[in-house]
């Protein structure tokens, strides 16, 4: 069997079944303050059941290094079988990401769209609803997300929860990260001068403007609307200071970088006994 068949093969099924056992563990014992948390730490436990897969992956990856090509190994149809489930986890995660990126959006009041160059649009109707100073928060609001990519880290994040499906922590974690992220945005438009009067005026006219507005690979001002009396609240007082003790990006990629190095060397020295050869027996 050639070499990258079966590597994808054992990709599916091990690195699937290792997403899945962690979101089913996470479903089972976790218990999130929803809406409260800082918005870094919120995405990480979003993004946080996809370490298992990557080790698997990358231990598998080690293991494909070490082997002739084609592989003498032959896949058995019971590995196909379990291997199915997750396949189509996989192809319909693929698809929804897809979707959405070809479906045009419904009609916003104002918002930040496109993945690779985000931009702001604004509904000419909107400003009936908003005064000039609104106006100038809500711009500050979508310049935050500009600034930080947040509709490719949207569309990235729903990606990930499509692959945990059909686990509800999954779901939960995402809208979490949403109301984190809108907090977070409204923080940081704060800090640059705007008043948070002015940006929960904005918020209530955009909600007035297009109750039910929700675009494909976008970042709304509105938000989730569960947290929405909360975050009205937490605009109507003072900026605190900011809490977000959880390591930075560029930490989280030094160390997930050595994991999977050091998960590449030991698959490529111990894959075939511990893993790859027991499975295929069994097969």
């Amino acid at each position: 069997m050639e070499r990258e068949s079966l590597l994808t093969v054992l990709m599916i099924l091990l690195g699937g079944m290792a997403l899945q056992l962690i979101s089913a563990g996470l479903s089972t014992h976790s218990r999130s303050k929803r809406f409260f948390e800082p918005e870094r730490v919120a995405w990480f436990r979003l993004l946080r059941p996809l370490i298992p897969a990557l080790l698997v992956a990358a231990c598998l990856c080690g293991w494909a290094l070490s082997q002739p090509d084609p592989v003498p190994d032959r896949v058995g149809p019971l590995v196909f079988i379990v291997c199915a489930p997750f396949g189509l986890i996989g192809v319909r995660a693929i698809l929804r990401a897809g979707w959405s990126l070809l479906r045009s959006p419904n009609r916003l009041g104002i918002a930040t769209i496109g993945l690779i160059r985000p931009h702001i649009v604004i509904a000419p109707e909107l400003a009936r609803f908003l005064d000039d100073r609104a106006m100038r928060a809500a711009l500050a609001h979508e310049r935050a997300h500009v600034r930080h990519l947040d509709p490719l880290r949207i569309w990235i994040a729903q990606f990930v929860t499509d692959l945990q499906w059909p686990w509800s922590s999954a779901q939960r974690r995402f809208e979490t990260w949403l109301a984190a992220l809108e907090h977070a945005r409204d923080d940081e438009a704060r800090a640059e001068g705007v008043d948070g009067a002015d940006l929960a005026g904005a918020l209530v006219a955009s909600i007035r403007f297009h109750r039910h507005s929700t675009g494909g690979v976008c970042a709304p001002l509105i938000g989730n609307r569960s947290a929405l009396e909360e975050r009205i609240a937490r605009l109507l007082q003072p900026l605190a200071p900011p809490s977000d003790t959880a390591p930075t990006t560029l930490q989280v990629a030094v160390l997930l970088t050595l994991a999977l190095m050091v998960a590449v060397a030991l698959g490529a020295l111990y894959g075939e006994r511990l893993v790859v050869g027991p499975l295929l027996a069994v097969s």
